[in-house]
């Protein structure tokens, strides 16, 4: 994430190309490993824990570097930074009673639509992409609101005993 704060910084269009590739190859590689993990039964708990922390820094470190220097809506980097501290904070006091939370199918669509709109915001495109980059990121604060939401909802219900 460093690399990609300091070509953030840059603010040259080369270095915008190279920020989105860089994001967008962590998102992957983020993918593939939970996938192989799944398809392999190699999950454990500790990367259970970390999966989802990972995910958080590769989304907020650019969010957070783009809405200090104007490249980013102030209103999407709240939603989304508050959403994250919000279930980091669940997940930390779950996993403090002995309790995990591991990702959902919707967190994962989340992550992925994150990704997307942080692209868009990263690549120097033209006045024109506003438009889409504003319903990009009006969808990723959606989902990103619904999938906290539902950490919650799932928090609050009584465990299933077997």
């Amino acid at each position: 994430m460093p690399v990609l704060v300091i070509l953030i910084l840059e603010r040259t269009r080369l270095a915008s190309y190279v920020a989105a590739a860089v994001l967008v190859a962590g998102g992957v590689s983020d993918g593939l490993d939970g996938y192989l993990a799944r398809r392999h039964h190699m999950a454990t708990r500790t990367g259970a824990w970390l999966d989802p922390l990972s995910d958080k820094v590769l989304v907020a470190a650019p969010i957070i570097t783009m809405t200090a220097i104007g490249r980013f809506p102030v209103w999407g980097a709240v939603a989304i930074l508050a959403r994250e501290a919000a279930v980091t904070t669940l997940r930390a006091v779950r996993g403090a009673r002995g309790s995990s939370m591991p990702a959902t199918e919707i967190a994962k669509v989340k992550t992925v639509s994150q990704v997307v709109a942080v692209t868009l915001y990263l690549l120097p495109l033209s006045a024109d992409a506003n438009p889409v980059r504003v319903a990009a990121l009006s969808v990723a604060v959606a989902i990103t609101l619904y999938s906290g939401l539902d950490y919650f909802v799932r928090a609050l219900r009584p465990p299933v005993v077997r």
